[in-house]
């Protein structure tokens, strides 16, 4: 026994050096915001999430238990799913083989994890309060504490928020836990719009009009949508408000209205018209109105997307004889190809970061890209089945996507490498997903 204790106390100072290396500020957590190459080297930090512990002192209910596990689950999955870190879960056999009757700080090190996060719950009226611990295993101490309060029917928002809070103070991103996301669905040969949490829980169906509803855009704010729909007989651009579903006609020019862009500001829409012939792309203003015609050109062009300052447009033409991603000022001028890989490729949406364009790429099957904003760093990052309408998360950190990889065409997700990929939905008809900015 004594041996085995000297053999234990050798292997924690290991261990302490080790994941001194991660440190507790925020700085110490990898980022990759850098070049994209063709394989990353990097690696997330490893974090556990301990079962939550009840400190009341009053009996609680079969009801709170279920909610008081399943924010444990939802603070994992939501912390695994960000490329930041990697959940270390709780192994029976190695606290069997080190005689552990509890997992300690010292044991979840031995075990990996730079940080442990401890939850404790309280019922106080038809509320839960959770508080959580965060503890750096390489020093040993909390460096964390914060407490969220709100109805206990609230649990999931509740735990997002908490989520927000730690990859806040971690790596000095803002969380994407309490975003949502807009899709289409096929509902009865109907294409309808729906919203959800980023994660696919509480879904609600936007429009019923049994018509074809598509490419859904959030204002910047998150209040409202702008869509095209063929509620009218032709494709025409609505907006209509999350608040109450009302929804109102921004643009019904003479042939197609479609494929509205929001520029970062709120104050534009850049949109493909073709009123004057051919598809072309213009600028309105948040209520419809042309300002200008940005395209002048023979060839088809279609699916616009702001940079994130405002000041660029990247868009598709095939003015070269086949589909490619160009990219121009927001007045119209300095048009450039960007995309050379492949004969056909659409679709772009510019990171939030402002360094990648990701778009569909045809081969064979409709493949997920990205390049830098200068047309370098080309790689591929989904090629499994079908996969289309990809859009970034307001960090450029994920993105999602539509593919028929399963067989009926369903809503997936990825971190900016093309790693993590796991499915979202699962009733299959579901397409042109976007996500919701931020919300307050």
């Amino acid at each position: 026994m004594r041996a085995k204790n000297i053999l234990l106390t050798v292997l924690a100072l290991i261990i302490f050096q080790a994941g001194s290396l991660f440190g507790q500020s925020r700085e110490s957590i990898p980022d990759f915001r850098g070049t994209l190459g063709p394989k990353s080297t990097f690696e997330p930090t490893k974090i556990s999430v301990e079962e939550v512990k009840y400190i009341g002192i009053s009996p609680i209910d079969p009801s709170d238990t279920l909610i008081m596990k399943n924010c444990a689950a939802i603070l994992r999955n939501d912390l695994d799913f960000s490329p930041y870190f990697e959940i270390v879960l709780l192994d029976s056999f190695f606290m069997r083989h080190m005689e552990l009757q509890e997992m300690t700080l010292l044991g979840w090190g031995w075990m990996g994890s730079a940080y442990v996060i401890r939850l404790e719950a309280e019922f106080p009226h038809d509320n839960l309060r959770l508080t959580y611990r965060l503890f750096s295993t390489s020093t040993q101490k909390e460096i964390r504490k914060q407490k969220f309060e709100s109805n206990k029917l609230y649990y999931r928002d509740l735990t997002h928020e908490m989520a927000n809070d730690i990859v806040k103070f971690l790596t000095g991103d803002e969380g994407i836990y309490r975003t949502k996301i807009a899709y289409v669905r096929l509902i009865n040969g109907a294409k309808e719009l729906f919203l959800s949490d980023y994660d696919g829980y509480n879904e609600r169906q936007l429009t019923n009009n049994k018509s074809i509803n598509l490419s859904p855009a959030f204002t910047p704010d998150g209040d409202f949508i702008y869509f095209t729909s063929y509620l009218d007989g032709y494709p025409k651009i609505y907006l209509l408000s999350l608040k109450n579903n009302d929804v109102n006609l921004i643009a019904g020019y003479p042939g197609i209205n479609a494929a509205p862009a929001v520029s970062p500001d709120g104050k534009y829409i850049a949109a493909v018209l073709s009123k004057d012939g051919n598809s072309e792309i213009y600028l309105l203003d948040r209520k419809g109105k042309i300002i200008k015609r940005l395209t002048y050109s023979w060839a088809i062009e279609s699916s616009p997307t702001w940079s994130p300052d405002g000041k660029e447009i990247a868009f598709t033409s095939d003015r070269t004889g086949s589909p490619q991603i160009y990219i121009m000022d927001a007045e119209g001028t300095n048009v450039r190809r960007v995309t050379f890989e492949g004969k056909y490729n659409d679709s772009p949406c510019w990171s939030p970061r402002g360094d990648k364009i990701i778009y569909v790429s045809r081969d064979k099957v409709f493949k997920i890209c990205s390049i830098d904003v200068m047309g370098r760093e080309y790689k591929i990052l989904a090629e499994l089945g079908d996969n289309e309408n990809p859009h970034f998360s307001p960090d450029g950190n994920h993105i999602i996507f539509s593919s028929t990889r399963m067989g009926p065409s369903e809503l997936y997700l990825m971190d900016v490498f093309g790693r993590k990929q796991q499915r979202l939905t699962t009733k299959g008809g579901y397409s042109n997903p976007i996500w919701s900015p931020y919300r307050k």
